[in-house]
């Protein structure tokens, strides 16, 4: 019988329990009852086979192309029936973008009071365009990253799978969102982490690193949320979901548990970038102690955060940058704007990200270093701990 190393076989057990765990969920059974229909279940897909007509109307004082089209419905009860539909007839169109013959949109199928069906454009499908955008980015990963790019899809798979399968069927069911979104997050960054990058000595070193950081990213979270009297409410969804379950849910404990699974994606990028410069800065001058190892590593990742810090900071700008034309236009006053709920959690979500952000960088330097200068008086703990994770070209040869 073939003998596997032990870090696989932790590795393999590490995933089956954390199968164990999100499997289950993914019964609809275990799901409350809603008050609602899923979204776009309601819609079916229909072919366009002609333009009928496609002219301009005016709408209120505004002019804009409309067109009158035959539709063949391809699903649902009323399939082959063929229809007309207008698009821009009725309604100002925000786009410039029309209907082609042999296009696929959904629509929603309507019964008048006199019987008689009725077909509305809902909007296009884009299932096929997103398919291929999704092949070119695989085959791209792929052709720089190979395995390590393989095993990333991997991870980015069993991150979609955790969410999916346990951290949002578990809060729909009434459990506390702050719990559960910490208990995924260490299953995440756990496995996504190990799958990676190996099990090894530098994944270690970020992965506890990583659930410090996010122990002090969530209190921070807590505490300012208490100071800022936030109530989890500036979410307009969190108000719908809320209406639409029998079960309640802490809005509080849903915001949290947003803020940390939000931080994971930069983190994750962070301290493993951190983490591999202080091990490849020890291999290149061995020499060289903890305070220097530490000012070298820290020169980096002070370059690394300014620029992640940005990089945070304006996602959430671009994200919310409708609303904020809409305010300019109206001449809002600023300075009140920050004290609307929806905002105010969006700062403190960035701030306090940004914060984990600067924690991260000193914290997981001094761990990768303690675990980067014992790993010669490791080494007889290497069958269960690994390699030190530098790459081939510091393997040592015995």
């Amino acid at each position: 019988m073939k003998n596997y190393p032990i870090p696989v076989v932790m590795m393999i057990v590490l995933l089956g329990i954390v199968a164990l765990m999100t499997l289950p969920s993914f019964s609809n059974s275990s799901l409350p009852a809603a008050n609602m229909s899923a979204m776009g279940s309601e819609m079916v897909k229909a072919r366009v086979t002609q333009i009928i007509e496609d002219g301009e109307i005016d709408l209120g004082g505004t002019v804009q192309r409309y067109q009158l089209a035959r539709v063949e419905l391809l699903e649902g009860d009323y399939r082959g029936i063929v229809m007309e539909m207008d698009y821009g007839r009725r309604q100002v169109l925000s786009n410039n973008i029309y209907l082609q013959k042999g296009d696929t949109v959904l629509v929603t199928i309507g019964v008048r009071p006199d019987g008689v069906l009725t077909v509305y454009f809902a909007d296009f499908v884009r299932a096929n365009s997103l398919l291929w955008l999704t092949i070119l980015f695989v085959v791209t990963i792929l052709v720089i990253s190979r395995w390590k790019g393989l095993r990333s899809l991997l991870s980015m798979a069993f991150s979609l799978l955790v969410i999916i399968g346990y951290i949002i069927p578990h809060i729909l069911s009434g459990e506390d969102p702050l719990l559960v979104s910490i208990v995924g997050s260490v299953i995440l960054l756990g496995v996504t982490l190990y799958l990676t990058y190996g099990w090894n000595l530098k994944t270690h070193a970020a992965v506890l690193s990583m659930m410090i950081v996010l122990l002090i990213t969530g209190t921070l979270a807590g505490l300012f949320m208490v100071i800022t009297r936030l109530t989890g409410s500036g979410d307009e969804n969190a108000l719908f979901l809320l209406q639409m379950l029998n079960t309640q849910i802490n809005l509080r404990g849903l915001l949290l548990g947003g803020m940390i699974i939000g931080a994971l994606g930069v983190l994750d990028d962070l301290v493993t970038t951190q983490a591999s410069a202080v091990f490849e800065l020890h291999h290149a001058n061995e020499s060289l102690g903890f305070r220097q190892l530490f000012q070298s590593a820290m020169r980096i990742g002070q370059d690394h955060v300014a620029a992640t810090v940005n990089t945070l900071v304006l996602a959430y700008v671009g994200a919310s940058l409708p609303m904020m034309l809409m305010f300019s236009l109206a001449r809002g006053n600023y300075g009140n704007l920050i004290n609307f709920e929806f905002i105010a959690e969006e700062i403190v979500r960035t701030l306090v990200g940004s914060l984990g952000l600067i924690a991260a960088v000193p914290l997981t330097t001094a761990i990768a270093i303690l675990f980067a200068l014992r790993a010669d008086s490791l080494e007889k703990w290497k069958q269960f701990l690994g390699p030190e994770g530098t790459g081939e070209s510091h393997s040592h040869s015995h």
